[in-house]
C-alpha cells in the first residue's frame, strides 16, 4: 500500500486548465460536423419549399409577379395580420376537382416505377459483374460508369432522338441486316422514354450497388456452394439478401428524380406524355398560374418525402429490434 501511495504521489499532476481549450474545440467541432447537415437542408429544401407552399395558398392576379403576395411583411404587422385572411386552400380543392392532375400523378408514379425495375435489372449485372472483377481493373469500370456524366445531360437525351427516329441509326442498323423489314416507331413513345430513363439513370443504380456488392464477404458463397447449393439458389439466399442496401438506395435514387422527370418525357415521349412534371411546366411557363402550379409541386413532395420517411423509421424499428 505504501508503495501504491509513494507512486501516486510522484505522478505528475493533470493540468485540467491545459486540456479545456482542448476539449472546448473537440465539442465546438462535434457541433459543427451535426450542424452542417442541417443547415444544408434548411438553406436549400425547408426555405424553398416553404416559399413554394405560401406561393401556393395564395390568389393569381395579373401581375409580377402573377399572383397576390401572401404572408410577408412589406405592409408592416398590421398588413401581415390582414393578409392571413386571404390564405386558401382553393388551388388544392382545384386540384381534386379536375382529373388531369390525378392521371399525371398516377401516369408519372407508373412509369417511374416500370423504369426503376428495369434500371435495377441492368443495373445490378453490370454492378455484379464490376464487383466480382479482378481488383486491378475495378477503377476503370468504375470510371466507365461515371463517364456520362462528364457529358451534358441534355446532349445525351438528344443524341437518344437521332438513334431512335424512324432514319435514325438503331432502324438502319436493324435495316441493313434485315432484322425488319420496315422502320420501327420507337420515338414518341413510352418505350422511349423508358430507354432515356433507363440509360440516364443508370449510373445512380450501379454504383450503390457496386459499394454493397463489393464489400460482402464472397466467401459465403463458396461454403453455399460446398454444402451443395445450386448456384441460383445461392444468389437469392445469400448475394442478393445482402446487397439489399444497395438495391433500396439505387431504386430509390432512380424513382425520385424520375417521378418529376420533364426533359425526356418532353424530348422522347412527345406533345401525347402524360406526366406531371410536364403539367408543372404549362402551369408555370404556358398558364402562369404560379398558385396553381405550387400546390401540384408540394403534393408530388409529399408524395415522395412521406413515403421515404415511413421507410427510414421501418429501417430504424427493423435494426432497434435487430440488436
Amino acid at each position: 500500500m505504501s508503495d501504491i501511495a509513494a507512486t501516486a504521489s510522484a505522478a505528475p499532476p493533470v493540468d485540467v486548465s491545459a486540456s479545456l481549450p482542448a476539449r472546448l474545440a473537440k465539442g465546438f467541432v462535434g457541433r459543427l460536423v451535426i450542424i452542417v447537415p442541417y443547415l444544408w437542408l434548411l438553406f436549400f429544401f425547408l426555405v424553398p419549399f416553404v416559399i413554394v407552399f405560401k406561393i401556393s395558398l395564395s390568389q393569381s392576379a395579373i401581375s409580377m409577379p402573377p399572383y397576390t403576395p401572401v404572408l410577408d411583411f412589406s405592409s408592416g404587422w398590421s398588413g401581415f395580420v390582414g393578409k392571413l385572411k386571404q390564405l386558401s386552400f382553393d388551388n388544392y380543392l382545384w386540384l381534386t376537382q379536375d382529373a388531369l392532375y390525378f392521371k399525371a400523378y398516377l401516369s408519372s408514379v407508373v412509369i417511374a416505377g416500370i423504369s426503376t425495375i428495369l434500371t435495377l435489372l441492368v443495373g445490378y449485372p453490370i454492378a455484379y459483374g464490376m464487383a466480382r472483377a479482378p481488383a486491378t481493373i475495378r477503377p476503370t469500370l468504375l470510371m466507365l460508369v461515371i463517364l456520362p456524366f462528364w457529358t451534358s445531360f441534355l446532349i445525351r437525351v438528344y443524341a437518344w432522338i437521332g438513334i431512335l427516329k424512324p432514319e435514325g441509326l438503331l432502324n438502319q442498323l436493324l435495316l441493313s441486316l434485315h432484322v425488319i423489314s420496315e422502320p420501327l416507331v420507337i420515338l414518341n413513345t413510352y418505350t422511349a422514354i423508358f430507354i432515356g430513363i433507363v440509360y440516364s439513370y443508370l449510373p445512380f443504380m450501379v454504383l450503390p450497388l457496386y459499394s454493397s456488392l463489393e464489400k460482402m464477404d464472397y466467401s459465403l458463397i463458396e461454403a453455399a456452394k460446398d454444402l451443395g447449393c445450386p448456384p441460383t439458389s445461392a444468389f437469392w439466399k445469400i448475394t442478393f439478401p445482402l446487397s439489399l442496401p444497395g438495391v433500396i438506395a439505387g431504386c430509390l435514387l432512380v424513382f425520385i428524380p424520375a417521378v418529376g422527370e420533364f426533359v425526356i418525357p418532353d424530348l422522347l415521349g412527345g406533345s401525347q406524355t402524360l406526366m406531371i412534371g410536364r403539367t408543372l411546366w404549362n402551369e408555370f411557363f404556358s398558364n402562369r398560374d404560379w398558385p396553381v402550379s405550387s400546390a401540384v409541386a408540394v403534393i408530388l413532395l409529399l408524395l415522395l418525402i412521406v413515403p421515404i420517411m415511413i421507410f427510414q423509421q421501418a429501417q430504424a424499428r427493423a435494426q432497434e429490434q435487430g440488436k
